[in-house]
């Protein structure tokens, strides 16, 4: 179709204003015990021709949109009004149309390119790719890109300044942990001593690095080995930023299978926040900013710059432990629930009171039937 893109089917929780340019087909490892996004897929390079013709679809697709901006008098603005024609109208717009119209909407400023690993193109070809971007799209200020470890290994350092001179402003990566035993239980494909490698290169060119982390990925073996070792490559690298995952262990994988067979006990609740207590205890010499923008995250309010928030982030945690275990529980519940995102909102007592009440039914019933329900609501979110 004239007014459709190809887009592949995921992108950091940061990038959902984004507009999402597919680069690369699925992943090139594809094997981490834990992922299930490209179950049955192959890795593939899109060219650089078909690429390009995307970036003009969408660069025809916004003209369209700013004419019927115009047409409704809105001065090619793509205001809320422009917004409620294209999704409420009856006249046909394709998936692809309403995406661009919302990203021009939320200002149009920021490019993810997919999938798993665009940084793995050659680097002559990326530069192309980005710099097209440019020069359809000027009032672009941000270009972001998902990366193995293993890839920003393999690049240079010049070549990573190619891309950031291009316009590639950060590098997603997927560290998940430090701990070479848990790296190596989950099947990641790299070390602890790739991943310091690969991002030392990244933060030394000058392109913002966010590296995420998975709390509870070692189970109840690993988990205080996960911590520590995942604070050391961190205090390593010093990323602009840590975003932390709480795991949930997803059906159709194979750390599902493991959990299942009893070769893996995941961690509760509780003590997934007391790895990352330890975590963050063990940070260091670093700049990062923490962030916790997960749902499945208990705590989300643990976000701050090191090192100055160090001991607020801990006090949070501390907090939390101190307050009574039915409080504890409330929180759990309404947090699962979407109805919590800090702990001060236990503080609405209509709130409270409900979640209390439901807390007593669970206890009637054993505690089993709330757990159960803990873990399907979570599994919703993945």
């Amino acid at each position: 179709m004239k007014f459709s893109f190809e887009q592949g089917p995921i992108r950091p929780p940061s990038e959902a204003k984004s507009l999402l340019v597919r680069v690369t087909r699925n992943c090139p490892w594809n094997k981490c015990a834990f992922c299930h996004t490209y179950n049955g897929t192959k890795f593939g390079l899109r060219s650089v021709k078909e690429i390009k013709a995307d970036i003009q679809k969408v660069k025809d697709i916004a003209d369209q949109i700013r004419e019927i901006s115009w047409k409704l008098g809105q001065e090619g603005v793509v205001t809320h009004f422009v917004i409620d024609h294209i999704y409420g109208s009856d006249a046909f717009y394709s998936d692809s149309f309403r995406q661009v119209a919302a990203w021009l909407y939320f200002g149009g400023e920021s490019v993810f390119l997919q999938d798993a690993d665009s940084i793995i193109v050659k680097t002559e070809n990326l530069v192309e790719i980005i710099t097209f971007i440019g020069e359809k799209f000027p009032d672009v200020k941000r270009i972001t890109s998902y990366c193995r470890s293993h890839t920003a290994r393999r690049k240079s350092i010049e070549e990573l300044r190619m891309l950031r001179d291009a316009g590639l402003t950060r590098i997603h990566i997927g560290l998940e942990s430090g701990c070479d035993p848990v790296l190596k239980f989950i099947k990641k494909g790299v070390t602890a001593a790739d991943h310091i490698e690969g991002g030392q290169k990244v933060v030394e060119s000058g392109i913002s690095l966010s590296e995420y982390i998975i709390p509870g990925l070692g189970g109840d073996i690993w988990s205080r080995e996960n911590a520590l070792e995942t604070a050391r490559v961190i205090n390593e690298i010093n990323p602009d930023y840590v975003r932390m995952r709480s795991l949930q262990v997803r059906r159709g994988t194979d750390l599902y299978k493991m959990m299942k067979n009893g070769e893996f006990k995941p961690l509760g609740d509780e003590d997934v926040v007391r790895e990352i207590r330890l975590f963050i205890e063990n940070l260091d010499g670093i700049e990062s900013r923490i962030v916790s923008d997960h749902i499945l995250n208990l705590l989300e309010e643990l976000g701050g710059k090191l090192p100055e928030d160090k001991e607020r982030l801990i006090g949070i945690i501390d907090r939390f432990f101190a307050m009574p275990e039915d409080d504890r529980l409330i929180y759990r519940l309404g947090r699962r629930k979407g109805i919590y995102t800090r702990l001060d909102d236990l503080s609405d007592r209509r709130a409270y009171n409900a979640l209390k009440t439901a807390l007593e039914e669970y206890r009637s019933e054993g505690f089993g039937n709330l757990d159960r329900d803990l873990y399907r609501i979570m599994h919703s979110y993945i």
